[in-house]
């Protein structure tokens, strides 16, 4: 039996010679070319409301919060897309084409396709780089917030309580982010 060749990683500079494909658009994950879904409007409206959540804490603290903000939890081979982001303007500012490390905070809706494992490795991968302080996975089907911190690890927050937010010295109430879904 002959040996068999396994395939190397992509780089960052081969990647970026990908189109995105028709309906989504491609990450780079530790080497391997993923596809990523465009969001469905539940997802999307989970989106702009967390954006619209965190803008009015962050700003006046001088960080930006945006949805699908691209970064590089590590330095080599990855490129992701948070589906909801606060970084600070400093480094937002300093950025060229995609944030060099992870946002500060990094927030992801679970989508029916997303397995345990691939939500904990984003979250480990994020938190494993520069800039990266907290990971939260929104589910709407169970109205609950796994946030991944850190300095403190990991906690599940339901529908009647708060995530503290403590970079903003503020919280967002999750009855508020679930209402009417």
């Amino acid at each position: 039996m002959g040996a068999q060749s396994v395939p190397r990683p992509i780089t960052v500079e081969e990647y970026e010679r990908i189109p995105d494909p028709p309906g989504g658009r491609y990450e780079l994950h530790h080497g391997e070319v993923v596809f990523v879904a465009r969001p469905v409007k539940q997802h999307k409206e989970l989106q702009r409301r967390l954006r619209r959540m965190l803008e009015t804490k962050s700003d006046a603290e001088g960080y930006i919060a945006d949805t699908e903000f691209p970064y590089r939890p590590l330095p080599e081979n990855e490129v992701w897309g948070g589906d909801v982001a606060c970084v600070s303007g400093a480094r937002y500012q300093a950025t060229n084409k995609w944030l060099e490390g992870s946002s500060e905070l990094v927030i992801e809706v679970k989508s029916p396709s997303d397995t345990k494992a691939e939500m904990h490795d984003r979250a480990m991968t994020t938190l494993a780089g520069a800039g990266g302080v907290e990971f939260w996975i929104i589910d709407a089907e169970t109205a609950t917030v796994l946030v991944h911190r850190k300095a403190s690890g990991m906690r599940v927050y339901s529908a009647d309580e708060a995530i503290p937010l403590p970079m903003f010295d503020s919280q967002i109430v999750l009855s508020d982010l679930f209402a009417g879904l």
